[in-house]
């Protein structure tokens, strides 16, 4: 079943207050932080892998080691997120409410707490489709968010402060991209890292805690690209 594109932020809380749930089809340029690597291996040029087959190449607790527990999945609340001061973002959200968001075939997704000298969590997403429509979709929401340094949303009375810078994108893959935010609500700051690699017809994304992300993120790649 075909369903507008979240671009999960990791930690469920950023999750749930910035809930942008799709971002829009129309033409711009969108460039990658990395070009595409021309030797790189690609899973497949065949068509977009099933729920199914994502499903398999998620990282799972033996993938991850000790400390890794698997959360189980909520359901996608609907709650009305708005966005302060960073057009770019706004315009994504408008366009998903007007009903022009990018639909990605296929996607799978497993969250994790991870617990060692602090609790801390790390997600992964996978998607199919196209490379082209994988590599316009995902550079059209990391420009729009990196287009804003600070800005704020609001998800009912609550507002957070969000701060977005680009980060580092490790030469894995096809095309890479890596941003850092970080948010703070009620007197708690928090930091969150997310890495999207595509190879092929897989884009994966990474997010949560910087050290959970850098740590893991070679090892997420190399099964999702498995053939």
């Amino acid at each position: 079943m075909r369903r507008s594109t979240t671009i999960g932020l990791g930690l469920s809380a950023l999750c749930t207050t910035l809930a942008l749930t799709g971002c829009a089809g129309h033409a711009d340029s969108a460039d990658s932080s990395a070009p595409a690597h021309p030797g790189a291996s690609t899973p497949t040029a065949s068509g977009p892998l099933s729920s199914t087959q994502l499903n398999q190449r998620l990282l799972n607790e033996n993938d991850l080691g000790t400390g890794y527990t698997r959360k189980p999945e909520v359901p996608r609340r609907s709650d009305d997120v708005t966005v302060i001061g960073c057009p770019a973002l706004e315009n994504l959200g408008g366009d998903t409410a007007a009903g022009s968001g990018i639909d990605f075939a296929r996607e799978a997704k497993a969250s994790f707490t991870y617990t060692g000298s602090s609790t801390s969590e790390v997600s992964e997403e996978l998607y199919s489709d196209s490379p082209a429509k994988l590599s316009k979709g995902i550079s059209k929401v990391f420009n729009a968010m990196l287009s804003c340094p600070s800005y704020q949303v609001a998800s009912g009375s609550t507002v957070i402060d969000m701060g977005t810078a680009k980060s580092a994108a490790p030469d894995l893959g096809d095309e890479q991209w890596s941003q850092q935010l970080a948010f703070s609500a009620g007197g708690q700051r928090s930091v969150v890292k997310q890495t999207a690699i595509r190879t092929g017809n897989i884009l994966l994304v990474v997010s949560g805690s910087p050290g959970l992300v850098d740590a893991q993120l070679a090892r997420a790649v190399a099964k999702a690209s498995v053939r």
